[in-house]
């Protein structure tokens, strides 16, 4: 799932794609919100940690991947 966050005073966003549930990025979000750090691990295992303070927004996209084809 594709994960964009935005950053308050930063004009390019941050884009992840992870394989975790969109439930359990909402209550990633929602604990940073309430003081703490936003940390999120992509695909790959690269490391992405945003101050929950800075967080502008979160978009949070499909879980499931839109089949592209003919047998779609």
């Amino acid at each position: 799932m594709e994960i964009r966050i935005g950053v308050q005073n930063v004009s390019r966003e941050i884009a992840i794609d992870t394989d975790m549930t969109a439930d359990a990025v909402a209550a990633a979000v929602a604990a940073a919100m309430g003081g703490g750090t936003l940390d999120l691990t992509d695909a790959k295992g690269r490391r992405v940690v945003v101050p929950g303070a800075s967080i502008g927004y979160v978009d949070i996209g499909e879980e499931t991947k839109r089949r592209v084809g003919f047998g779609a």
